[in-house]
């Protein structure tokens, strides 16, 4: 834990003695936004015709809102960052998925060209190539040399 810092600001004109666990630099930070505040409603001739104790209330309401509003600006956008890393969650997955379903194909690809190159070597050597419908083997000779001599009888 760091240590208790003390530090002096000035807000509305007058010095205040701060202490707390923050550095200095953020409890002026802290101080010039009130001051900064405090100048801005000043500025207005209806907030000045009223009581110093309404001013001081209207003053805290409206730091109080610019508080809620940056809270709520924070919720939206751990949503918005929730929102972003399931859609990354969700591609990444889908990216495996297409990898897995790419590979599987490259696999079966592998397989028919093997598969493919061993008819070749077969037909190259006078067999069959299984698939082709171009049969070279004695039997389907025989047999379309049958279908021949029947049609001239």
């Amino acid at each position: 834990m760091s240590s208790k810092t003390d530090t002096e600001v000035i807000i509305g004109g007058k010095v205040y003695t701060l202490a707390g666990y923050e550095s200095e630099e953020y409890l002026q930070k802290v101080a010039s936004y009130v001051n900064n505040k405090i100048n801005e409603y000043s500025r207005s001739e209806g907030f000045l015709r009223q009581p110093l104790d309404i001013q001081n209330t209207l003053l805290q309401l409206n730091l109080a809102d610019d508080y809620m509003k940056a809270k709520r600006q924070i919720e939206l956008l751990e949503e918005e960052l929730h929102g972003k890393e399931k859609e990354v969650y969700d591609l990444k997955h889908e990216l495996i998925s297409t990898q897995m379903k790419l590979e599987a194909a490259e696999k079966r690809a592998a397989e028919s060209n093997q598969t493919n190159q061993k008819g070749n070597a077969a037909n190259d050597a006078g067999g069959v190539n299984p698939g082709s419908g171009n049969a070279t083997d004695g039997n389907n000779y025989h047999y379309n040399k049958y279908n021949k001599s029947n049609n001239r009888k």
